[in-house]
């Protein structure tokens, strides 16, 4: 058994240092841009931004007249009747041809080529409406891709600084077991040669065993925020190996003044008002008519002759006579239209636009004060937590002199066990403690910038 101790004692000295030389250590900064870079929702804004940039590029171009061109060409008959028709969704041929006594299959071919420009000139700032609302939109979507990316920033930094605490408490659990099974082997031994009675073995035995369940839960503490990381930062579950030279340092902006007038999250809220007046202002122009200038160039051919209608043989079966161009003709005009019953429409639109920027402004109105609210707390929090940060060090140096005379004291049989004990829970509690109140302060300070919306109050610092 010894000579097994001492294999494993000699690989762990032998590899241990190089498998610590092969970790890269994981900083926030790099911990930030990976997520920034991987995170599903800001992939997506992003491509909502590109989405809404290419609509107000394709809004932009409803300036342009319409043009369409078409050709064709038919073969079939030209029996005319005289009588009303309607052409219900495109399910009527448009045959021209004389009324005569009865009907016959004569066919030929024809052809039908045309040209036409339709274009609204004058929509009482319709279109000009419709693009600001467009750009309105490309600037909410800007804001809301920088409000996504803002917040993700503070919860990886905040998911970081939890993963270090959490391993930092593990290892404080590790040494406290560490601890409670040296003091073990010293009771055992005192029980073996008969110093002491054998219940202290006994609550030796139980205290290292809740030690051990303790560290057990830090471990699994440590994984879930380990777990928690990865996932904010797009990458799979991992150990991660983390930047751990700041922690004991007290942040150089801890007395910064900072204010809430940059929040992104505010900013969304401002652009997305801002897009709801310019919708309502493009709902009021559909009160107005719409003046629009077209123009038509139409060229027909067709197999049946001119003499027709009095000979019903003049006609040929010829696909190049039927389809040649032979008649043509234009028209250019302007014109108008106003749809009155749009107004009452609209009129309903508009009311509802008003009330949802009722309703965006109440948003507004709340989430500012949130914040308001959250940088107060900020500055309470860091006094809080720089008082703490000085205390700690004080409280784990006197537990750890006092836990080291207590040992020193029941070796010799001054002392009972329950002392020692007591003892090892004040050291423990006080190495949390320690641990705690230095991530506390960091923590403050990203409470801070994410209140002020200034991540760089808080990235800075790195």
């Amino acid at each position: 058994m010894q000579r097994k101790k001492l294999v494993c004692l000699f690989l762990l000295l032998l590899y241990g240092p190089a498998k610590l030389a092969h970790a890269q250590v994981l900083t926030l900064k790099d911990a930030v841009q990976t997520a920034l870079a991987n995170y599903g929702t800001i992939k997506a804004k992003a491509n909502y931004l590109k989405a809404s940039q290419s609509t107000a590029q394709s809004v932009k171009r409803e300036y342009l007249p319409n043009l369409n061109v078409a050709g064709q060409q038919d073969y079939g008959t030209i029996n005319g009747i005289f009588g009303p028709s309607y052409g219900l969704n495109g399910l009527a041929v448009a045959s021209s041809g004389p009324t005569l006594a009865q009907n016959n299959w004569n066919s030929a071919f024809g052809g039908l080529y045309l040209a036409n420009v339709n274009w609204d000139f004058f929509s009482f700032g319709r279109i000009k409406e419709k693009i600001k609302t467009a750009q309105a939109t490309v600037e909410r979507d800007s804001a809301d891709l920088a409000q996504e990316k803002f917040q993700h920033e503070v919860r990886v930094a905040s998911a970081y600084l939890n993963l270090l605490a959490a391993q930092r408490l593990t290892r404080s659990w590790k040494n406290n077991l560490d601890r409670a099974d040296t003091f073990r082997a010293v009771v055992v031994t005192r029980v073996n040669n008969g110093l002491i009675a054998g219940v202290d073995s006994s609550l030796a035995n139980a205290e290292v065993s809740n030690a051990r369940i303790a560290y057990t839960n830090a471990k699994d503490n440590e994984q879930t925020q380990a777990n928690n990381l990865a996932v904010l930062m797009g990458v799979p579950v991992q150990e991660f190996v983390l930047d751990t030279v700041f922690i004991k340092q007290i942040p150089t902006a801890v007395a910064d003044s900072a204010d809430i007038v940059n929040n992104p999250t505010l900013k969304y809220y401002e652009n997305q008002l801002k897009v709801n007046q310019e919708q309502a202002k493009y709902l009021q122009r559909l009160y107005y008519p719409t003046f629009s200038f077209f123009g038509t160039m139409q060229t027909r051919g067709s197999g049946f002759g001119t003499n027709y209608a009095a000979d019903q043989s003049d006609y040929t079966h010829a696909y190049w006579d039927g389809v040649k161009p032979s008649r043509s003709n234009y028209l250019l005009g302007i014109g108008v239209t106003w749809n009155l019953t749009s107004i009452l429409r609209v009129n309903k639109q508009v009311a509802a636009q008003k009330f949802t920027a009722s309703g965006i402004q109440d948003q507004y109105d709340l989430v500012k004060q949130q914040l308001t609210a959250q940088l107060k707390l900020s500055d309470t929090r860091m006094k809080n937590a720089l008082d703490n940060y000085r205390e700690a060090p004080i409280q784990v140096t006197a537990a750890s002199d006092a836990y080291n005379q207590r040992t020193v004291l029941y070796k010799n049989g001054l002392n009972t066990i329950v002392d020692v004990t007591q003892v090892l829970y004040t050291l423990n509690r006080a190495e949390t403690d320690r641990d705690i109140a230095y991530t506390n302060v960091w923590q403050a300070l990203l409470l801070k910038a994410a209140a002020s919306g200034n991540f760089s109050l808080f990235i800075n610092e790195f």
